[in-house]
This record gives C-alpha cells, structure tokens and sequence, in this order.
C-alpha cells in the first residue's frame, strides 16, 4: 500500500510536469529535466522479455541468425557487446539480462535494443559499416536507450496514469505483452536521441574503440544522401547536427579517436556471416 500511495503521489506530479510544459513545447518531443520514470526496473527487464519472444516467434518479420550454425559470428558479435557492457561506464550493466541476437537481413540498415538489454542487429548494418568502431558506436547508442530506460520513460510520459499505475502495481497484465507489441512504434524524443549518442561516446570511451564510431555511421548515411538507412533513420531522427554533437562530446572527454580495432578483424566478422 505504501508503495502504491509513492506512485499515485509521483503521478500527481507527472500530471503537474505535464501541465507546466504544455505551453512550452517546441515540437522536438518530450524529454526534459521534469521527464520521470514510474516503471521499477523489473517492468523493464519484464518487457525486454516479452519483445524477445515475440521476436523469437515472428521468424518471418525477425529471422534470427542461427547460433550453431554461426557461431564465428556470435562469437564476434559478443565480444564487441561485451567490451562495451563491460567498458566501466553502464548505469545499469547487473541490473539487466544483456543478450544480443543477430537478424539475418541484409537490406536492412538497423539494431535496437529492448527495454531490460535485449540486443538486435542486422547483418546488413554490419556489412555496411567499414569498421568495427562505426559498429561499436552504433551499438552504443542502442545500448543507452535501454541503459537510461528511455521506453518506460516515454511510457511514463504518454500512458494514462490510471493505466500506469495498475501495470506498475501488477495488475493489467494483458497490457504490458500490448505494450511489448507495439514497443517498436515507440518514438524516442530528440532529447532522448542526443542523450544515447553522448552515451555511446562515454561507453566507447572506456574501451579501446574510437570513442566518436556512432559519428562515422551518420557521416556515411549523410554521403549517401540517408537514401541508404530509412530504416534507422525512420525511428532515430537525424536533426542535423548529431555528427558535430558526437565529435564534439569526444573532444570534452579527450577520449581516443583514432581507428583502433584491427580492420582484418571486422573483415572475419563479415566473412563469418551469410
């Protein structure tokens, strides 16, 4: 009961956030200082879940790479993933079951990442990508959406609080696999997008990957005239600047930005792929 009169009190002041902002918006989304999150972290993980087996039984929508099969390559894929759970700089690294799965699709541009850590990529982004860097940084910038919870805090932001509060009370179960469904037409907000590319950079930059990879993505979807990645660029809107922001985070931190993963490397990574 205790803990239900926390929550009704927190929604309270959601409600006044919400009021306060509604004459200030400047139409880039939600995701200021007021921003609040009323899902405990177990909701996360419990959502992460749900995604990750409704991908696993859409085979025709996801179809995952074969782990035994590719072995080589979920042995690549892990070893990156790993450097960056493990670089130092995650909130949340033993809070949350960190899993990463390969999509085998070649034609699309694309990874995400579920709440509670449940990681995806696309072969064809990394076929596309020219180094294990540009991956790395890509990855990064996924990672911190789930790192700094932004799905359960744009839930927070756009569900009725009468909703909210049954799901986080336990109630409503039927709406939390909903949710889960349609997690993938959730809309981060640009400063949810700015916020996981600074990430990326941090959690680059306690490895030994050039700690500005997410920028050379955007530089190379940029030459192409963004004619190359609808799909990433669909659900992580490119205001324009987000090359200079990344480039200019990596030089506050003085982090490396020079190419340090070997390149024969990243080729044995494509070359274990189908």
């Amino acid at each position: 009961m205790r803990s239900l009169i926390i929550l009704f009190c927190l929604a309270i002041f959601l409600c006044a956030c919400d009021a306060l902002n509604s004459g200030s918006s400047s139409g880039t989304g939600s995701g200021s200082a007021l921003d609040l999150n009323l899902f405990p972290i177990d909701k996360d993980k419990e959502l992460g879940n749900q995604v990750a087996g409704e991908i696993a039984n859409d085979s025709k929508t996801y179809p995952l790479l074969d782990e035994t099969k590719y072995a080589k390559a979920y042995g690549h894929i892990r070893r990156i993933t790993n450097k960056l759970l493990n670089s130092g700089k995650l909130e949340h690294r033993n809070d949350f079951d960190w899993q990463v799965k390969l999509i085998q699709d070649d034609k699309t541009l694309n990874a995400f990442c579920t709440p509670g850590g449940k990681i995806y990529v696309y072969t064809g982004l990394i076929k596309y990508l020219d180094s294990e860097d540009d991956l790395a940084g890509v990855m990064g910038h996924e990672i911190a959406h789930a790192d700094k919870r932004h799905s359960t805090e744009a839930m927070t932001r756009d569900m009725g609080i009468t909703t909210l509060l049954n799901i986080v009370a336990g109630q409503n179960q039927s709406m939390l696999v909903t949710l889960a469904k349609n997690l993938s037409d959730l809309k981060y907000s640009r400063t949810h997008e700015t916020e996981a590319d600074a990430y990326s950079v941090q959690y680059l930059s306690g490895t030994n990957y050039r700690c500005n990879g997410a920028a050379s993505f955007f530089q190379k979807i940029q030459a192409s005239g963004g004619s190359q990645g609808p799909e990433f660029l669909s659900t992580h809107p490119d205001p324009g600047n987000r090359i200079q922001n990344i480039n200019s985070q990596a030089k506050t931190k003085g982090c490396n930005t020079t190419a340090s993963a070997p390149d024969a490397q990243y080729a044995d990574f494509k070359a274990s792929l189908p």
